[in-house]
């Protein structure tokens, strides 16, 4: 069972979610999303509270909530979380510890809390199909740009290729109208008669 919560759209319109133990957070922890930002409670047992970024957004574009007073909240991406077979369930570590931040927070913000708490969902997801999903969407988008990528240098080709050509054939034409000076003083034409053969 995971569950969803959706801050107000001036906040972000994100979406948060948990899951409901230890269980469901080592399914989080394995299918998560690159825009995932994690955040536990430090050094206390609590659930792994997950929020979703937008594309393009980073971890400096969010605030924080609670609802205990006097904690300290850890939060990292969720490509900084490492999970190792040594780790008990619902365990993590971080690759690089640079990127984890904590925050304290010294009050509870009851308004907060209650109104995420209006927006609670619980669903049961299938998180690795939707990440199977998620992927395969990006793999299409990187198809798509890399095909578009290839079509226009093959066009970009093909037009250096066609200027070339048209410079060669305007060469071709010059240099067959072309009269070298002996061929003129062979022929002793007039400079009139010379024009009229070059045009």
């Amino acid at each position: 069972m995971v569950f969803y919560f959706k801050a107000r759209p001036e906040a972000g319109d994100y979406t948060i979610f948990m899951g409901l133990d230890k269980y469901e957070n080592e399914e989080l922890i394995r299918y998560g999303f690159p825009e995932d930002i994690w955040f536990h409670v430090d050094k206390m047992s609590s659930a792994h509270v997950y929020l979703r970024l937008h594309k393009g957004q980073t971890i400096d574009d969010i605030s924080e909530g609670n609802k205990v007073n006097n904690i300290d909240v850890v939060y990292t991406p969720w490509s900084n979380l490492k999970k190792t077979a040594s780790m008990d369930v619902g365990q993590v570590g971080f690759h690089n510890s640079k990127m984890v931040r904590t925050v304290r927070v010294e009050k509870r913000m009851n308004e907060v809390v209650n109104r995420l708490n209006k927006t609670k969902v619980e669903r049961k997801p299938d998180l690795k199909a939707e990440r199977e999903a998620a992927n395969a969407a990006e793999r299409a988008e990187r198809k798509l740009l890399l095909r578009d990528k290839k079509r226009r240098e093959e066009m970009e080709r093909l037009e250096k290729e066609r200027q070339a050509e048209v410079r060669s054939y305007k060469g071709l034409m010059v240099a067959e109208k072309m009269t070298s000076n002996k061929q003129i003083a062979s022929e002793s034409k007039s400079l009139q008669e010379m024009e009229e053969d070059f045009m």
